[in-house]
Formats: C-alpha cells, sequence, structure tokens
C-alpha cells in the first residue's frame, strides 16, 4: 500500500505517492523521532540573527578600539557566527566570541540593561535588536522543510525542535509551524531546567527524553557546527547537516552523516 510523499514546487507543497521502500525518509537508517534545529533549519532567520550580532559586536568592539587606540576588527558574520555563535545559546556565544579576540567582561545578571558593558548586557541587547528585526521583517519557513516535517508526521514518527533561541516559540507561531512539534526545548526552556547549551548533548537529550525515545533512535537535524558537536556528544543514531552557506565539508568533518543544502533534498 503507498503512503504519501511530500513534494515543493514554486513555493507549495503537494502530496504525491510514496512508496513504503521510501520510508526511511532519506535517512540513512529508519529511526523512531525527528529533532530539528530552528535558525538555518526549519526557518529563514539564521540571517536575522547574524545581522543582529554583527551590528552589537561592532558596537562594542568600535568603542572598545577606540579607548585602547587599537585597529579595529568588525565582527565576521559568517567565520565568526559559524564558529563562535551559531547554535549556542545567547550568553554562551557572547562568552565564547569575546574570548576568541582575548576581551573578558564581568557575568553581570540577566537582568542588565542592553547598555551594560557586561556578557549579560551585550546578549540582551542582541535579543532586543533581533527582536526588532524579526518584527520589521517577519520570519518565513523554508518550504522543503515544512514538506519534510510534514512527511515525517504522516510517517507516525514524533518530532521536536531544539534550539538555544529564547524567542523559539515567537518564531515558530509568526512561520505558521507551531503545530508541526510535539515538544519544544528551547533557550528558555533550558535555562528553567539548567541544562547546558550546544555543543554540550543536554538540550538534544531531553528532546529524546520527552518522546519517548532512547538517543540512538532518533535523528537530529543541524546547520551549526556546534549543533553537530551535540548530537555527536549525545550518540544520536542519525546527524543530518544542512548546508546553506556552504559549509558542507565542514559539517561532515564534525560528523554528519548526511549533509543537504535543503531538506526537500531527502524526499527525492
Amino acid at each position: 500500500m503507498a503512503a504519501e510523499r511530500f513534494e515543493v514546487t514554486d513555493g507549495a507543497v503537494a502530496a504525491v505517492e510514496w512508496p513504503p521502500s521510501r520510508q526511511r525518509l532519506g535517512l540513512t537508517r529508519p529511526v523512531a523521532a525527528c529533532l530539528f534545529d530552528l535558525d538555518g533549519v526549519l526557518t529563514d532567520t539564521a540571517t536575522l540573527h547574524r545581522a543582529a550580532w554583527a551590528e552589537v559586536f561592532d558596537h562594542f568592539l568600535l568603542a572598545r578600539a577606540r579607548l585602547a587606540a587599537t585597529p579595529f576588527v568588525p565582527f565576521d558574520p559568517v567565520d565568526d557566527y559559524d564558529r563562535f555563535i551559531d547554535g549556542r545559546m545567547r550568553y554562551d556565544g557572547v562568552r565564547t566570541f569575546l574570548a576568541s579576540r582575548g576581551i573578558q567582561l564581568p557575568e553581570g545578571d540577566p537582568t542588565d540593561s542592553p547598555a551594560a558593558a557586561t556578557v549579560c548586557g551585550i546578549g540582551n541587547r542582541k535579543d532586543r535588536d533581533v527582536g526588532a528585526r524579526m518584527r520589521r521583517e517577519g520570519v518565513e519557513a523554508f518550504p522543503g522543510s515544512v514538506a519534510y516535517v510534514t512527511a515525517v508526521r504522516r510517517a507516525g514518527i514524533p518530532t521536536a525542535v531544539v534550539s538555544a533561541s529564547a524567542n523559539c516559540t515567537l518564531v515558530l507561531r509568526r512561520a505558521g509551524i507551531e503545530d508541526l512539534f510535539d515538544e519544544r526545548i528551547d533557550g528558555r526552556v533550558a535555562s528553567a531546567l539548567g541544562l547546558r547549551g550546544k555543543p554540550a548533548p543536554d538540550t538534544y537529550l531531553e528532546a529524546a527524553r520527552r518522546l519517548g525515545v532512547a538517543p540512538g533512535e532518533a535523528a537530529v537535524f543541524e546547520d551549526a557546527l556546534a549543533g553537530i558537536d551535540a548530537a555527536k556528544a549525545g550518540g544520536f543514531g542519525v546527524v543530518v547537516g544542512v548546508s546553506r552557506q556552504g559549509a558542507a565539508a565542514e559539517l561532515r568533518g564534525r560528523g554528519a552523516d548526511v549533509v543537504v543544502a535543503d531538506l526537500a533534498e531527502l524526499l527525492e
């Protein structure tokens, strides 16, 4: 008996017959759950985050360079973002990037003003900036990702979204895909439960636990190097790298079992 398969044509999702032999969903093995990162995998919001981080860090770095009478070296929204920010919780990203420049700041407190020269202050400034960008520019889900997650659910496989973002729920709602996921582990949940952020596997392990599956029975879909590291550290059965910025080699080098430019490729 034929199942359904989903394809994307001109941005529209259409159902077609999908033979049972294709029900691995393009993966290297059958899985009992699928866990998806948000920014860059499900939604086209990574560009908003890159721009917001660049604006915040450049403001800080320029002021610091002027005070010290040293050259200003701007934040690189591709290389610096991919290496030090992408996939990490907000304050972890601030610490990691600043450490790459040999800069240490007081930790501060999550209630710090966005103007505070602390790790939390810089992180809060970025959160304010990216929220304004989302309201101004909107949030879109990748059609290929919607098609793929829909196919996963039609196959009876539970799904979760796992994101470092504290704005995860807002993004899902604005993109119109909140109902496609059985569980959500985001920055707010991680903070409440004391879970370490990526590259630690804690958030993915919690998602698998809530879905009632062992890590080895689940697939993780990630575009961030820190996310791939988290999936490998957690012992997940299949790790799919999503390369939208030409980082396929880096994702494979970190241990991704499959690398695609868009999740729709897994349905072909």
